[in-house]
């Protein structure tokens, strides 16, 4: 099956039909502008370094070590990432707001049975994360692929809140974080992490107590 590797803006992205993420993502303003520049810039160096490697055809064990660094690098930028959307407040849209939350989980429970099979959903104030797998192929026979999903999503989820919320414009930040499960323990520890989100926040004692979750 074939596979798509790209990225967008400064974090690498992979794509395979019948692989299952863990995917996070915020509202446009949930970040503050620059907190995270040094670790972008080390990503965007490193990205460099591998595309250098690869264009001199380097021998596999440089361009495999650079890959390393740069997921270390990753891991660390997302975890800043996550902290910080714990301490932001005052977003421009509330998504724990029932009607909100429960766009958002309409959107991301359409494409269950469809294109994606779904583990675990959590809709936090200001940013989602979403366990799910993606199929190898749609009604059609046609290969699916994250990032059409994720755009389907986004797209549906802004129009409608944007309309709920009489407003206008960008609701989402242009960029996704999304991690490829490796296997059933990183799978299982994904979903935990998922579901116990407002539970790490402090919003709820119980993980089922909190409306935007939804477990499969």
């Amino acid at each position: 099956m074939e596979k798509k590797e790209f990225h967008r803006r400064h974090l690498p992205h992979f794509q395979q039909p019948g692989q299952a993420y863990f995917v996070t993502w915020c509202t446009k303003d949930a970040i503050p502008a620059k907190a995270l520049e040094s670790y972008t810039l080390k990503l965007n160096e490193i990205d460099c370094r591998i595309k250098n490697a690869k264009e001199m055809n380097a021998d596999e064990e440089m361009i495999t070590n650079l890959k390393i660094e740069i997921s270390k690098v990753r891991k660390k930028y997302m975890k800043a990432f996550d902290d910080l959307l714990h301490i932001q407040t005052g977003n421009i849209v509330d998504l724990s707001k029932e009607e909100n939350s429960r766009i958002v989980l309409n959107s991301l429970c359409f494409w269950d049975g469809k294109q994606i099979e779904n583990y675990a959903i959590c809709v936090m104030t200001n940013h989602v994360h979403w366990v799910f797998r993606v199929l190898e192929k749609d009604e059609n026979g046609k290969p699916v692929y994250l990032q059409d999903i994720l755009q389907s999503v986004k797209r549906f989820s802004a129009n409608n809140i944007n309309d709920i919320e009489n407003r206008s414009g960008t609701v989402w930040h242009n960029e996704s974080f999304d991690t490829t499960i490796r296997d059933d323990f990183h799978l299982y520890n994904a979903i935990e992490y998922t579901i116990n989100n407002p539970v790490a926040a402090g919003l709820v004692a119980n993980w089922w107590e909190w409306k935007g979750t939804m477990l499969f």
